[in-house]
């Protein structure tokens, strides 16, 4: 599920605003600059679970076996799936 540029911006600035108000954090740079770099990040994590996502949806199509997308089976495997490719990028601990 890809994130309009907009809905991207008004998380960074509500999750922003909010760790200011906590006290969770104190800016030591400019609020535009730490909004820019919490864009960014998103926006990176977003397009690696695409490639997950794509990389799982592939495996799962391979099998002799046609999977119902949606079955209980297909989620399970989808999911099993989905975690060995986070551990592979990095993204999850095994």
């Amino acid at each position: 599920m890809m994130l309009s540029d907009d809905k991207i911006s008004h998380m960074t600035h509500v999750l922003l605003k909010g760790l200011i108000k906590r006290n969770l954090i104190t800016p030591i740079e400019e609020e535009s600059k730490i909004r820019t770099e919490m864009k960014r990040t998103i926006a990176a994590e977003m397009k690696i679970g695409e490639e997950i996502d794509s990389v799982v949806r592939k495996k799962l199509q391979s099998f002799s076996k046609k999977i119902v997308e949606g079955s209980p089976e297909w989620e399970i495997m989808y999911k099993k799936f989905y975690r060995e490719e986070e551990i592979k990028k990095g993204r999850a601990s095994g």
